[in-house]
């Protein structure tokens, strides 16, 4: 009687983020010390949707025992979608099972952990599937708020890019409009400006409800009128490109036309040249205050998650590759791979869902926190004590020049929803008890 086969397969879908390899590298050395077959199934899903199965890559470990320190993906990467349609993933289940693949790993964001999970489910335990969750917009609704990996290695890029960035716009006396990634969420964006300091940050989050265009321009509008105001001509705003997506349906129409979707029928943002869009509707706001600034648009992202990652994700991924690896081995399925406080955390499929979309749960900047309200006091943009004080109002007023009552009709709406001011000590402090009246000491009795 011949033994079967124990085959390991490993796939990457989505974007890249730094520290695919290291998982990669971790996953196939705890595989082949434990007899499994190791193979990387290249570009995704892309190929075993369509029933192809010979693009695969054997895994050993001479093969990825250095490839942690490098970014991008060793087997490649796609986002090919294989529940599109029930033909197609049962395609793909049928493809791993002709590559004898008993269990796979599959690495990826939010819409490769749908398809992990629809997979794992259609499988009807022919196949164990867990998910490592990756992405460089740390969306992923993972527990006690860990980051995804990639997002700490796109952080650390993006603020070295600010950061000269910066320097050049106070050097040149000019603006920079800086549009991050983060599709749904504002995390890289808000990381990047906080970190590095840059004059103000806008994420998808603060805007209750729609985003609309108009306030955004007005946002940038008045943080120029104020930084001008104190003698500044120069700043760098992060904007995350998930203030697209946030749009309302008729400026989302005026501002991405016909632009493409994905294959999870997401907007390609990156056809919409919105750095550009916003620098041609600020300068035209501003036209009016005879204000002409110079304003640089340029997009982050590209630049960052194909880096090399940094010592925190490499290790960090080299954890979750062995876990990946080790649970499988030990009959595990049907979970996304995570570490909490130091150790390992399953979190099931099941547990990742909307219950209101079917699609994987995406976490956002919590604008309530103090982490976020911190952020916001160091911006310099237009608040509401701008507002209440009589001095600086005018100050703003007399640099677009115009009348205060003018400029609070122009500006003052944008603070409506301004976060509550941090408040650290929660209960205010006791009052300090009275000291007891002093009383005279009795007269001393005549003897």
């Amino acid at each position: 009687m011949t033994q079967s086969i124990k085959r390991l397969g490993i796939l990457v879908g989505g974007g890249p983020a730094p520290g695919i390899n290291s998982v990669i590298g971790a996953a196939t050395i705890r595989g082949v010390l434990a007899g499994f077959d190791v193979v990387g199934i290249r570009d995704g899903f892309q190929w075993l949707m369509q029933g192809n199965i010979d693009h695969t890559t054997p895994l050993t470990i001479d093969t990825v025992s250095r490839i942690h320190f490098r970014g991008g993906s060793f087997i490649g990467i796609s986002r090919a979608n294989p529940t599109k349609t029930e033909a197609l993933l049962e395609n793909t289940v049928i493809s791993l099972l002709r590559l004898n693949i008993d269990k796979l790993i599959t690495i990826g964001g939010d819409d490769t952990a749908f398809s992990a999970y629809q997979l794992e489910q259609h499988s009807k335990g022919r196949i164990r599937v867990v998910h490592v969750p990756k992405t460089i917009d740390n969306d992923l609704d993972l527990p006690a708020q860990m980051v995804t990996f990639g997002y700490q290695t796109a952080r650390h890029i993006g603020v070295e890019m600010v950061k000269n960035l910066m320097v050049d716009a106070k050097t040149t006396s000019r603006w920079y409009f800086v549009v991050t990634m983060g599709r749904k969420a504002g995390h890289l964006a808000l990381g990047i400006g906080k970190a590095a300091g840059a004059s103000l940050t806008l994420i998808p989050e603060e805007f209750a409800g729609h985003v609309t265009l108009k306030r955004v321009v007005d946002t940038l509008a008045g943080a120029i009128i104020k930084r001008l105001a104190d003698g500044r001509p120069d700043g760098v705003a992060i904007l995350a490109e998930g203030l697209v997506e946030g749009l309302s349906p008729s400026d989302l129409t005026t501002l991405a036309g016909h632009a493409e979707r994905d294959a999870h029928d997401n907007l390609r943002i990156a056809e919409v040249d919105f750095g550009e869009i916003l620098k041609a509707k600020v300068l035209e706001s501003l036209k009016k205050y005879n204000i002409r600034p110079t304003i640089v648009a340029k997009n982050i992202g590209y630049e960052l998650r194909c880096a090399d990652p940094i010592p925190f994700d490499m290790e960090y991924t080299r954890d979750l590759g062995y876990c990946a690896t080790k649970y499988l081995d030990e009959g595990g399925s049907g979970v996304m791979v995570t570490m909490q406080q130091d150790a390992f955390s399953p979190l099931p499929f099941t547990s990742m869902m909307d219950p209101k979309t079917g699609r994987t749960k995406v976490r956002m900047v919590d604008i309530q926190a103090e982490r976020y309200k911190i952020a916001r006091r160091y911006m310099i943009r237009l608040r509401r004590d701008d507002f209440e004080d009589p001095h600086a109002l005018a100050k703003y007023a007399a640099t677009a020049r115009i009348g205060l009552e003018q400029f609070r009709e122009d500006y003052e709406y944008l603070v409506e929803d301004e976060p509550a001011p941090v408040q650290l000590l929660r209960t205010p402090p006791a009052e300090p008890e009275a000291p007891e009246p002093r009383t005279k000491p009795a007269a001393r009795k005549a003897q």
